[in-house]
């Protein structure tokens, strides 16, 4: 009799170890950050400064984009620079990795015409509901690079579990 419960018991033991070998790279893995993941509805926000030669110029924004599967975003925006304020669309691709930064490229247009495009590192957090972003480079149509310290804030508007 005690044979057979220890039989059965190194039996349960090993089943265990093998599952637990198989399934918790699997549930790691799962906790993985990626593009695909980040699809949905957005909302966001960005404040921060613009430099002139003029000076400094105060810029905040406030907006929303969808982002599918691959990557691909498309939303509009409200941005105020120096209390100029005006409505634009934005265009663009994110990627996500596994350790949950990522980059974004965004054209911002008036009228379908390209004013600038903005170059973004994230860092996805609360299981990818929420994002922070600085602007790494914001460059006009004709090659200029505008300096800037901008950072956005950036919320899912309906969360995953």
């Amino acid at each position: 009799m005690t044979h057979r419960i220890s039989r059965s018991m190194f039996l349960s033991a090993c089943l265990a170890l093998v599952f637990g070998v198989i399934l918790v790279p699997l549930q790691a893995e799962a906790s993985h950050c990626s593009t695909a993941a980040s699809a949905g509805q957005w909302a966001y926000t960005y404040t921060g400064t613009i430099f002139t030669s003029n000076g400094p110029l105060p810029a905040a924004s406030v907006g929303h984009f969808s982002a599918d599967a691959m990557g691909n975003l498309v939303g509009s925006q409200t941005r105020s620079v120096a209390g100029s304020s005006g409505v634009e669309d934005i265009v663009g691709t994110a990627s996500v990795n596994k350790d949950c930064t990522g980059t974004a490229t965004i054209n911002v247009l008036v009228n379908g015409q390209v004013q600038r495009t903005a170059v973004l590192a994230l860092a996805y957090d609360s299981n990818q509901n929420h994002a922070r972003g600085i602007f790494q480079s914001l460059v006009l149509p004709d090659g200029t690079n505008v300096p800037v310290v901008i950072t956005s804030d950036n919320t899912r508007v309906f969360p995953r579990n």
